[in-house]
């Protein structure tokens, strides 16, 4: 290989790393809560009921887009190349996360009617948009105070409130449920958006009692001593760097910094939101127009998001991780002028990628059909896995370059390529989806993130000079792949596949060590 990992992981380079590993470990330990959660769910409010919940969910969506996500990683990217500032820039951007807050949380609450009935087309929907508007608070504190973290390099106390969320989320659904069925009260999809809410606010709760117990004061190195310094003056410092978290001066006065991070993300993921809940209104109703029954539709929408895509988006808890920590680390290299560093944070993020996508098709593949057959028993998600299962290598390339543009300051490229995805996904719902079905829709999909990889890597490629051998990422990762997925099926012969869902997960293990162990020795 023409770099050394250990360029990666000198010393001021390492909370990179342990970041994405704790928020890989997390992220990963909170999609198997998920895929249980998912599954509880399908079979406790059924396909229709998935479907109707992820028509609502957008809505929620868009007032995170304005309210929270954007104020995030504006906080994330300014705190990472000002960490002295830290506690009053988060000050600063917690109030105008909570302020903004009001907006969407009284259209929820006071509109409702109208948004069920003209927008989602779905007046049913309207008795659950005030629990969703009541979310919205919750979010906008747990999001800043991760945003707080993730630019002073802190990543434990956002990872560990994503465990938090789900665990109480699952475990308070499975109370609810339990109390409606004793009480001879139906289960509706009602209880998917209580379990957002209560998830919502145990994030808050975590995060912000967290914030108290281990502030994210940057830590002096270890070799530094303060000469002739007391006792007294030592307590006194840790009293005032605790301080510091919620108290101090000059909240405001990182306000146009903020903002100037903040609004040109904000807008974008207006749009994209605004887009992405086009989309899913449209599903439906075009699917309608194909000729299915408004029950049909909903339920397929329903397998098709709750079911497909997530196991689809299961490996991608380490690109995500990586996205989330490349962006205020792309942005300290920036503000650093080290350039060497950059690039080989892209290198990285290109090369295993590209390794991971290529694993996850050969393993879904493999095994889709039967995986979507026995979770779910839905014969339809295993199809559904099976052909998106192509979008992983694009998907991982685009979720991690993207950040990398965000970090270098690029949000508006970043914002024009993901509305290009977005509008080719749209085209293809409202032309292709009620003349082909859902393939019509399947096909923009796959089309979308193929072209949105490209112009991501193209983009990035013009900022920074990285190193992408397609032979060393393409090639060679696809026939390590073959050799381990002939391995495997070599292995069947002796000891067939019966169907078993541990049977499934133990093959699938084989072909992920194989590939593994074989990249590592043909890349060295």
């Amino acid at each position: 290989m023409d770099f050394h990992i250990s360029q990666f992981l000198s010393p001021g380079r390492k909370e990179f790393v342990k970041g994405t590993l704790l928020l890989t470990g997390a992220g990963l330990f909170c999609r198997v809560l998920g895929f249980f959660y998912r599954i509880y769910m399908s079979r406790t409010i059924g396909a229709e009921g998935l479907g109707l919940y992820n028509m609502i969910h957008p809505l929620f969506s868009i007032a995170f887009a304005v309210c929270a996500g954007s104020i995030q990683t504006a906080l994330s990217q300014y705190i990472a190349a000002s960490q002295e500032k830290g506690p009053a820039v988060f000050k600063c951007g917690l109030f105008l996360s909570l302020s903004l807050s009001v907006i969407p949380l009284l259209l929820l609450w006071k509109g409702k009617m109208f948004l069920a009935g003209n927008i989602l087309s779905e007046p049913q929907a309207a008795r659950y948009l005030p629990v969703l508007a009541v979310s919205v608070p919750f979010a906008c504190l747990h999001a800043c105070i991760n945003g707080y973290y993730y630019g002073m390099n802190k990543a434990h106390i956002p990872s560990f409130s994503q465990i938090a969320e789900q665990v109480i989320r699952m475990g308070a659904v499975w109370l609810l449920v339990g109390y409606l069925e004793k009480n001879g009260k139906s289960v509706t999809v009602g209880l998917a958006v209580e379990g957002h809410l209560i998830g919502e606010m145990a994030s808050a709760a975590f995060t912000f009692l967290a914030l108290f117990l281990v502030p994210p004061q940057r830590k002096e190195r270890q070799n530094e001593t303060l000469i002739g310094e007391t006792g007294r003056q030592r307590r006194e410092q840790k009293r005032v760097e605790k301080e510091n978290v919620l108290g101090g001066n000059a909240v405001f006065a990182n306000l146009g910094p903020i903002l100037i991070l903040a609004l040109p993300l904000m807008g974008n993921r207006l749009v994209l939101n605004l887009l992405g809940s086009a989309e899913a209104i449209l599903i439906p109703s075009r699917l309608i127009d194909y000729g299915l029954t408004n029950k049909e539709a909903l339920s397929i929408y329903g397998v098709l998001t709750s079911m497909a895509l997530p196991f689809i988006l299961f490996p991608s808890a380490l690109t995500n991780s990586m996205a989330v920590l490349l962006l205020p680390s792309a942005a300290k290299a920036q503000a650093e002028k080290d350039e060497s560093r950059i690039s080989t944070m892209v290198t990285l993020s290109f090369r295993y990628s590209c390794y991971m996508g290529i694993l996850c098709i050969g393993l879904f593949t493999r095994f889709g059909k039967s995986l979507g057959t026995i979770i779910f028993h839905n014969e339809l998600s295993g199809s559904f896995i099976m052909v998106l299962c192509w979008l992983c290598p694009f998907m991982y390339l685009a979720t991690t370059m993207g950040s990398i543009q965000n970090g270098l300051g690029k949000t508006g490229i970043t914002f024009l390529q993901n509305m290009f995805a977005m509008g080719i996904r749209l085209v293809f719902v409202l032309f292709a989806v009620p003349l082909f079905g859902i393939r019509g829709y399947l096909w923009g999909f796959l089309v979308s993130e193929l072209l949105l990889a490209f112009l991501c890597c193209f983009s990035v490629r013009r900022q920074v000079e990285f190193h992408c051998n397609m032979a060393d990422c393409v090639l060679k990762p696809g026939l390590v792949l073959l050799i381990s997925l002939g391995l495997e099926l070599a292995l069947c012969t002796a000891i067939p596949v019966t169907g078993s869902f541990l049977e499934i997960v133990f093959h699938m293990g084989i072909i992920t060590v194989c590939y593994g162990a074989f990249l590592g020795v043909i890349l060295r």
